[in-house]
């Protein structure tokens, strides 16, 4: 089965924060915890609201599960991303900023098209957050550790 991906539009953002709030409280039993965690995330109501109007980032759907939020499905991942220009010595990169999911699945397709668009888009590299299984993601574009805190991957040979 494949997901229905689109672009982030600044109405999708109150349903990011559920989909976050609704993992936050998953992992997180302490209130006082989740507020702290709310402060340093990077999905952030300010943040998603900024990374809607660039037109980089993107949600992924399941159509099969129905959402009281969107008739094209329930929200199963999303990343937040914007180009950088003259990084590292690259005339143009890809930075995912946050990619989330709830399915191995989803964080395979939201990977896969993080990398075909800045394919597409003539980008040099993408940027990817090194957080907990996104390697086994995009293994297979052998990527290489940026700094501790982000991967990348080179889009062009």
């Amino acid at each position: 089965m494949s997901f229905f991906c689109r672009t982030i539009q600044f109405e999708d953002v109150n349903e990011i924060l559920d989909f976050e709030e609704k993992k936050l409280l998953e992992t997180m039993s302490d209130e006082s915890d989740r507020i702290f965690a709310r402060w340093n995330s990077k999905w952030r109501q300010e943040s998603l609201e900024h990374y809607s109007k660039l037109g980089w980032s993107f949600l992924a759907r399941n159509k099969e599960i129905p959402s009281t939020h969107s008739a094209e499905g329930a929200l199963v991942g999303y990343f937040t991303a914007q180009p950088l220009l003259f990084l590292d010595g690259q005339t143009q990169s890809l930075w995912i900023e946050h990619l989330a999911y709830n399915s191995l699945q989803a964080r395979d397709q939201l990977s896969e098209l993080a990398y075909k668009l800045a394919r597409e888009k003539h980008f040099q590299r993408v940027f990817f957050p090194n957080t907990a299984g996104i390697i086994n993601s995009i293994n297979t574009y052998k990527p290489d550790v940026w700094n501790p805190q982000n991967f990348l991957v080179k889009t062009v040979k």
